[in-house]
């Protein structure tokens, strides 16, 4: 299964690191361990709490960051 960003909204973080059980190919590709590190320090973006028990992240945010990846070669 392809695994593209849709144009707006939100997407969870299988959708970004991807998830073999589930055939998603990660657009990002580091661990759970890695991108919440990078959450903590500031170099991936913050997510957006959508419920008591959920969390997402905005797709203009992971859009930037691809951007800053693409500019940082």
């Amino acid at each position: 299964m392809s695994n593209t960003l849709p144009e707006t909204g939100f997407v969870r973080l299988r959708q970004i690191i991807g998830n073999p059980a589930r055939n998603l190919t990660p657009i990002i590709p580091v661990s759970r361990t890695t991108w919440f590190d990078g959450v903590k320090s500031g170099r991936f973006p913050k997510p957006v709490r959508l419920g008591p028990r959920t969390v997402a992240w905005r797709v203009e945010d992971i859009r930037k960051l691809l951007d800053s990846f693409g500019n940082a070669a």
